[in-house]
């Protein structure tokens, strides 16, 4: 299969996608700036300007502002009635040290408040130590000057893509990970899986290299695993905590498999932050199950989400999200 588009193999996949569709509508289209994936679409006296697919003039700078802030996201779906994560922010380690009888009683996820594509992001297990929670906290700040500490929510993660108020594609995002076969060591499945034509870096490429850094070598070791341990048939051994496409994570298609009523969830935080065009991310532990109070949190929400993840999953139907974006646009 053929992921780029002839002239424009150099963008970030997501924008190509948006060039295709563009193309059939018999849209000009202009690349402003290559490295920064602008482009300019025009029909008539029609001009739009987009960067990366997914940020246009359809959403506020505020709204922009408040989807990064991963704290004030969360307070304002609480607000709307929409069920977030316990957990606190902190401005200093010390803040978040001393809070550790709190929170030693759970699971957590530790984060820096702004960033995206899981940078910095860490989970503790139960048990665990005031000096392994003291380092990844110390660990979180160099990537932020606050952080959330937060339990971690149960359940699989999802992606739910809403474009104008109304979800358009729904994946599940699975943690880069390897099935054994009795005789190869993860190290070597790893290269195997990257031989995937769908691989490559930088969302060039629907789906990212597995790259073997120290966070997959802590998160094997605390499986007391390491790139040369040989994995019996058939087990799966996840080799990040984050679910992230970008590091290397799977994604699968549940469009046609979620509750409806999962729909309705992603569609109201989409206007409790006035976002026509987001990515919501949402822990649920049974998607076939309707959503209540204790069977889902939404974990985070997504000012440029990519498309590509819904038009090219790792297994599942193409969405062609890229209708949608232009629809929006009014072309």
């Amino acid at each position: 299969m053929d992921f780029h588009l002839e002239g424009f193999q150099d963008l970030e996949l997501s924008t190509q996608i948006l060039i295709s569709e563009a193309r059939k509508r018999d849209i000009e289209i202009e690349v402003l700036d290559r490295p920064s994936n602008v482009i300019r679409l025009s029909k008539g006296e029609k001009v739009e300007l987009v960067q990366q697919a997914t940020k246009t003039r359809l959403d506020s700078y505020i709204t922009v502002l408040v989807m990064e802030n991963k704290e004030v996201t969360k307070l304002v779906l609480a607000e709307h009635g929409l069920r977030v994560p316990e957990g606190r922010c902190f401005s200093s380690s010390k803040e978040a040290l001393d809070s550790f009888e709190k929170f030693s009683s759970q699971d957590l996820v530790i984060k820096p408040l702004t960033t995206n594509f899981g940078t910095g992001v860490s989970f503790l297990k139960q048990p665990f130590s005031s000096s392994e929670y003291k380092e990844v906290v110390e660990s979180t700040f160099q990537h932020d000057s606050r952080i959330l500490v937060e339990h971690l929510v149960s359940g699989e993660e999802y992606r739910f893509l809403v474009i104008d108020y109304k979800v358009r594609g729904v994946t599940q995002r699975i943690p880069a990970n390897v099935i054994g076969d009795g005789e190869s060591s993860i190290g070597e499945l790893v290269e195997v899986k990257n031989e995937d034509p769908r691989r490559g870096r930088n969302h060039n490429r629907p789906l990212e290299i597995i790259e073997i850094d120290e966070i997959v070598l802590s998160f094997l070791d605390a499986q007391d695993l390491s790139p040369d341990s040989v994995v019996e048939l058939d087990k799966q051994v996840f080799l990040r905590g984050n679910s992230n496409v970008s590091t290397g994570g799977d994604s699968i298609d549940r469009t046609d498999d979620v509750h409806e009523a999962y729909l309705q969830v992603a569609e109201k935080a989409a206007r409790a932050v006035e976002s026509r065009v987001t990515g919501v991310d949402i822990m649920i532990d049974n998607i076939k199950d309707a959503p209540h109070f204790s069977n889902h949190a939404i974990i985070e929400m997504n000012f440029n989400p990519v498309l590509f993840m819904h038009d090219f999953p790792f297994k599942g139907k193409n969405r062609e999200v890229g209708k949608a974006v232009l629809d929006a646009l009014g072309f």
